[in-house]
């Protein structure tokens, strides 16, 4: 199990948990050597401090009997002698106090064996001494002086001397008792104080092991993870970054590969794009200065458009004046053609009537043609009867001669007028079927006049209807001149813009150049820029030809003609 699979937390509470459980048994220990030090403290100054003292102050008590009594004795004074006699009964006193205090203080403290011995034989020679102490004492008041030396230095002496030897041994007792303390204070101290400074060095090892490990493990992977941030903002991408734990440095160090391997993403992106970006900005700079050029000529175009549309609105205006005058002068045409129609139609009748009188006179032309005929045969008759009647009708026959040639030439007279006047009827039967003709053909004329002034108004009315919306057209052609002249300012701000764009390009291409990456990702980011690119131009093309598609069926050839030309221009298309 790996130290770097446990968070930074979890080592820390760890790391910090056994720092302290050293402290806290550092600390037991130390309490508890206290602790005993205090115990043999407390059996120092409240157990055998006091019961030193208390029986240092038996053995005072003892020896200023015994001095009292030695006084006794010695004084005459009944007055010195009742003073040492109080003495001895206080001094007494303070002993039985003593004894009773010490004995409360061993019940609390406790008593050892050799201090139950010694303290049954102090209270035997204390038992064995008070007699003795009363017999002196009334030896000593009765002025029994060497009575009372006697058991002074006798019985009395004997006893004080075990007397004060068994309080000499409970104050020797107490004073040792007192230096096994100390000495076990002191070793307890030593041992707590050599324990403690052990387990402080022990727990400093194990502190220092233990920060020296949490410190490695945390401080190792962050100086990895600055060193890869430090190349990273050298421009250097192509660290491997490998992660083996799961606590905090490890995902940071996981942050920074999944950071470092999509700014290698990005920068190859970038990279390329600004390559791509360099290119199309070179291409739209000269797209731009062709579009400019093709604006001002589209500008120039439109302008000589505009004059053109201009006298064209002049000439549909000279159109719809023309107009409006051969729509009066067809009006007054389809007049006169009324007229003439009405002239021919009393023309048809005047033929007719001609017609009538020239069969009738053809028929009068025959009766003449037989008149003559008669005159002929009546004037050869004349003539046959002259010739014979001889001499006498000579004269007649001249006659009958000359009427005979009358009747002749009358004949031919009226043959010739009778052809005359059936070539003039035929003539003028054919002159009526003319003038049918032509009325119906003025009916024709007239109607067909009708006509052409109601179209000649029609082509009024629309010639002004054009004229309005060649004005309007004109007016429009105005407006995308100007507007072509603003495209064309506009254009050459983009080729500007353009340029500016390459430049700052450029220098992209020098930012970005300072990044060093892996050439595996610059060629994926590559691969992948291409299919991109491949899938906008089919979605480009898809909609170019849908637009086409749209537009065929509302525009109107031309533009057709003219917008798949636009579509399928190679130039264009780069553009």
């Amino acid at each position: 199990m790996k130290i770097e699979n446990f968070k930074i937390g979890p080592r820390l509470i760890a790391s910090f948990s056994v720092v302290l459980m050293m402290l806290v048994i550092v600390a037991a220990l130390g309490v508890s050597r206290m602790s005993a030090m205090q115990r043999s403290m407390v059996d120092i100054t409240k157990g055998n401090d006091v019961e030193s003292s208390l029986a240092f102050q038996m053995r005072l008590s003892v020896a200023d009997r015994m001095i009292a009594l030695r006084n006794l004795v010695l004084f005459e004074d009944p007055t010195q002698m009742q003073t040492q006699v109080d003495r001895v009964r206080k001094q007494a006193q303070l002993y039985e106090t003593a004894e009773k205090k010490i004995r409360e203080n061993f019940a609390v403290y406790g008593i050892q064996d050799d201090e139950t011995r010694i303290l049954t034989d102090i209270q035997g020679q204390n038992v064995a001494a008070t007699p003795l102490i009363e017999k002196v004492l009334q030896l000593g008041l009765e002025n029994k002086d060497a009575e009372a030396t006697k058991i002074l230095i006798g019985d009395l002496r004997d006893v004080q001397i075990k007397w004060q030897n068994g309080l000499d041994a409970l104050v020797s007792s107490e004073k040792k008792q007192n230096e096994e303390a100390s000495a076990a204070a002191d070793e307890a101290y030593l041992f707590a104080r050599n324990t403690m400074i052990g387990l402080s060095c022990v727990a400093v090892f194990i502190g220092m092991v233990v920060a020296w490990i949490i410190t490695r493990s945390i401080v190792l992977p962050i100086q990895h993870a600055v060193t890869i941030a430090q190349t990273v903002a050298d421009g250097d991408l192509t660290s491997q970054i490998e992660v083996t734990g799961k606590d905090e440095t490890s995902i940071l160090l996981a942050t920074l590969k999944t950071m470092n391997e999509s700014l290698q993403r990005i920068v190859s992106q970038v990279r390329a794009g600004t390559d791509t970006m360099t290119t199309a900005s070179k291409e739209i700079a000269a797209g731009n200065l062709d579009l400019s050029s093709r604006t001002e000529q589209q500008a120039s175009s439109l302008e000589e458009t505009a004059s053109s549309m201009e006298q064209l609105t002049s000439s549909v205006r000279q159109n719809a004046d023309n107009a409006r005058q051969a729509s009066s002068l067809a009006t007054t045409a389809s007049e006169v053609a009324i007229r003439g129609g009405v002239a021919f139609a009393n023309v048809v009748e005047t033929m007719s009537a001609i017609s009538a009188s020239s069969k009738k006179i053809v028929e009068i032309i025959g009766v003449i043609d037989g008149i003559a005929f008669q005159t002929n045969i009546l004037a050869l008759n004349a003539a046959v009867e002259a010739a014979r009647a001889g001499e006498q009708g000579r004269g007649f026959a001249v006659v009958a001669t000359e009427v005979r040639s009358l009747a002749h030439r009358s004949a031919a007279a009226a043959k010739e007028i009778k052809t005359l006047i059936s070539d003039s009827v035929s003539k003028v039967d054919s002159g009526s079927a003319l003038v049918n003709q032509t009325g119906e053909t003025m009916n024709q004329v007239v109607n067909s006049v009708r006509q052409v002034g109601s179209i000649i108004t029609e082509i009024t009315a629309a010639s002004q209807e054009q004229s309005l919306g060649i004005e309007q057209i004109n007016q429009a052609i105005i407006q995308m001149d100007s507007v072509t002249q603003k495209n064309a300012a506009l254009v050459e701000e983009s080729a500007a813009a353009a340029e500016s764009l390459q430049g700052q390009a450029i220098e992209l291409v020098d930012v970005v150049g300072k990044f060093v990456l892996n050439p595996a990702s610059i060629a994926r980011v590559a691969g992948e820029l291409k299919q991109n690119a491949f899938a906008a131009s089919n979605r480009s093309q898809t909609l170019a030809l849908t637009i086409s598609h749209r537009s065929g069926s509302t525009a109107p050839p031309a533009i057709q003609r003219k917008f798949q030309t636009k579509v399928h221009d190679s130039e264009w298309c780069e553009f």
